[in-house]
């Protein structure tokens, strides 16, 4: 590919056009970037795997994880609660830091392919490992500031449903206190909710351009920090889609939207073996007594179709972060500029 062609390629993208362009270069480049992907989706079902075995031999030492049993300390069935809790908040945080790592080394491979530099997928995997150490503070910094964004959209359904265990406690007997505070619950459960989901949009909206300036930018953890937010803050264009995040927003929607039924679809092998063979699938000891030999055959059959449409993800992310510095700080002009004066032939 010549790179002076390339680069007079380079301009702004209007939303359609990134996704269409995308898909183009996915299309193009199924093999390498399905190879990529395949290996980080085998050790999150790895993980997940491990995660599941674990459960079970903890429900087998603890059955109060399957509910509270009739003269057992409440206490008791709190505290195991809580530790399977912790463990699916352990698995949580390892898949997200997988799904950046992969991000990673898929944005190496995509970009100077997109700007038309020669390129190999086996620099994404380097380029990935060499900055895993930035890669994982800046993952840290990335979930301590959501933390507090999660706190604070959450409140409000924390207040009303603490209003609601309040009149409760102070009107009890009382048929209208009990209406009221059946009332205040259900409607804080749902702004807990609503809030707790607008939180986990925002983390991802709000670090969809890290890994690539992490793959790109030769830039230490928090300058990768607040770099990826200047890039998607404020506005690139007039009108409500001008907005960096709001185009971000659209984006994911749309590729969110094709992955998840892309899983649901691959996955129902899966689910049919687990209701076929496991029956309640709320219960871990059930799912843990299914065939290993029909699970994980249908589960991998799911892996695989996951790792041929997630890199769909990687490309629009990779092209979104040439987009936004095309339209901010003039990537196109930089690259003509830089590109070599075509030579003529001495007559």
């Amino acid at each position: 590919m010549n790179p002076s062609a390339t680069s007079a390629e380079l301009r702004p993208l209007a939303i359609g056009e990134l996704i269409d362009r995308a898909a183009t270069f996915w299309r193009a480049h199924l093999k390498p970037l399905f190879v990529l992907c395949l290996g980080f989706d085998l050790l999150n079902y790895i993980a997940v795997k491990v995660f599941t075995f674990a459960l079970t031999r903890v429900v087998g030492v603890m059955p109060g994880l399957q509910g509270p049993r009739p003269g057992e300390d409440p206490s008791e069935t709190l505290a195991q609660s809580g530790l399977m809790l912790g463990m699916m908040g352990v698995l949580y945080v390892f898949l997200i830091w997988n799904f950046w790592v992969a991000t990673t080394a898929a944005a190496r491979y995509v970009v100077p392919a997109r700007l038309g530099d020669p390129v190999r997928p086996m620099e994404g995997l380097r380029r990935a490992v060499s900055r895993l150490g930035t890669l994982t503070a800046t993952y840290l910094l990335s979930l301590a500031w959501s933390l507090g964004v999660t706190l604070l959209l959450c409140l409000p359904g924390s207040i009303v449903m603490g209003l609601g265990v309040v009149a409760g406690v102070t009107g009890r007997g009382s048929g209208g206190n009990a209406a009221v505070t059946v009332a205040l619950i259900i409607i804080g459960a749902i702004l807990l909710g609503v809030g707790a989901l607008a939180a986990v949009l925002w983390y991802f909206l709000r670090f969809m351009l890290l890994p690539p300036v992490l793959a790109m930018e030769d830039v230490g953890a928090w300058a990768a920090f607040k770099r990826s937010g200047a890039l998607l803050a404020g506005r690139v264009e007039p009108g409500f889609l001008g907005r960096g995040t709001v185009r971000a927003m659209v984006l994911s929607t749309v590729v969110g939207g094709i992955l998840v039924a892309v899983s649901l679809v691959s996955g129902l092998p899966a689910w049919i073996v687990r209701l076929s063979h496991g029956g309640n699938l709320l219960d871990p000891a059930a799912q843990a007594a299914i065939p290993q030999a029909l699970l994980v055959p249908a589960e991998l059959l799911q892996v695989v179709g996951q790792s041929l449409f997630t890199p769909l993800s990687f490309v629009v992310s990779a092209f979104f972060y040439v987009d936004m510095r095309v339209r901010r700080e003039g990537l196109d002009l930089e690259r003509r500029l830089a590109a070599p004066e075509p030579t003529t032939p001495s007559p």
